[in-house]
């Protein structure tokens, strides 16, 4: 089970099952199919759907490292690729000097003076296993940032001008996840394998909340179930994720609440309503959501 290798989409849902991720079959069929094609993996989807968790219950899964490139605007070469120990390169200078040497540029620019950022720690990995690499929020990044990624995704390496390129002896598990806040690259994404995470079913949604809130009992889990689903249809600036649910469901169990009781919502609701015009909307039909979710799971 330490291995890469998996069988079938059946396999990596158990692998994942094992982990407590719970997945549909479209999901586990983008992950078979990453793993086996070796090719990156782009996961869309709302917020709070899983996206990220996903490649995080992956590295427990196959049993490696994760590595996390949590991406936002202005991340540069030097956050994400690699950077030169400037400190390092100072003290050389100031020994060859004391030393009466003097040091060519080559000499401050080898591998001795170079800093790993997570693509370069990536391909430079060299356990048993290759890890699993989360490019998170990519679209959170600037355009000339998924640029420097092309070499990386098609190719598995990176070029260092002062060193030449470094390829990975075995191609990391890529997992890039968007909120489609802006529209990706068309190069970008023909590099890469897609998967849409729809938020999930009413059952499925059940059973994730028993695995992630051991605590609550059953008619907790199924009213709150019925009302998240009811909420998610209003127009919302922000309407809560699966994320949201496991936040609220943990905050009514940790109130001792065995069922949804008006008070109890209105205390945890900012669990799940981000907004102030959100919270509004629910706080309205309050009255009508308490009872249908209550009425749902009789």
């Amino acid at each position: 089970m330490g291995d890469r290798v998996v069988t079938d989409t059946a396999d990596i849902r158990r692998r994942l099952d094992e982990v407590d991720y719970l997945v549909d079959e479209g999901t586990a069929s983008a992950l078979f199919l990453a793993l086996t094609l070796g090719r990156p993996l782009l996961l869309e989807g709302e917020p709070g759907v899983g996206k990220t968790t996903a490649a995080k219950a992956l590295a427990r899964a196959l049993r490696t490292p994760l590595i996390r490139l949590q991406c936002y605007e202005g991340l540069t070469v030097s956050e994400a690729l690699y950077e030169w120990n400037h400190q390092r390169q100072l003290l050389a200078i100031r020994l060859a000097e004391s030393r009466q040497d003097r040091l060519r540029d080559a000499d401050l620019f080898t591998a001795e003076f170079l800093q790993e950022r997570p693509i370069l720690r990536a391909i430079r990995h060299d356990g048993p296993v290759p890890p699993v690499l989360l490019i998170d929020e990519i679209d959170r990044a600037d355009d000339e940032f998924e640029a420097l990624l092309f070499e990386f995704l098609g190719e598995s390496a990176i070029t260092i001008p002062e060193l030449g390129t470094f390829t990975a002896k075995r191609p990391p598990i890529v997992v890039l996840t968007s909120n489609r806040s802006r529209d990706l690259h068309d190069a970008l994404r023909r590099r890469c394998l897609y998967h849409w995470i729809d938020f999930p079913s009413a059952e499925r949604t059940v059973e994730i909340l028993r695995r992630s809130v051991p605590a609550a009992n059953e008619p907790l889990i199924r009213s709150a179930t019925e009302f998240v689903g009811r909420v998610r249809g209003f127009d919302l600036d922000k309407a809560p994720g699966m994320a949201e649910a496991i936040d609220w469901v943990s905050a009514l169990s940790a109130l001792g609440a065995a069922d949804l009781v008006r008070a109890d919502v209105v205390r945890t609701l900012s669990t799940i309503a981000k907004t102030p015009d959100d919270r509004e909307t629910i706080i309205g039909a309050l009255d009508r959501l308490v009872g249908g979710a209550r009425g749902a799971t009789a």
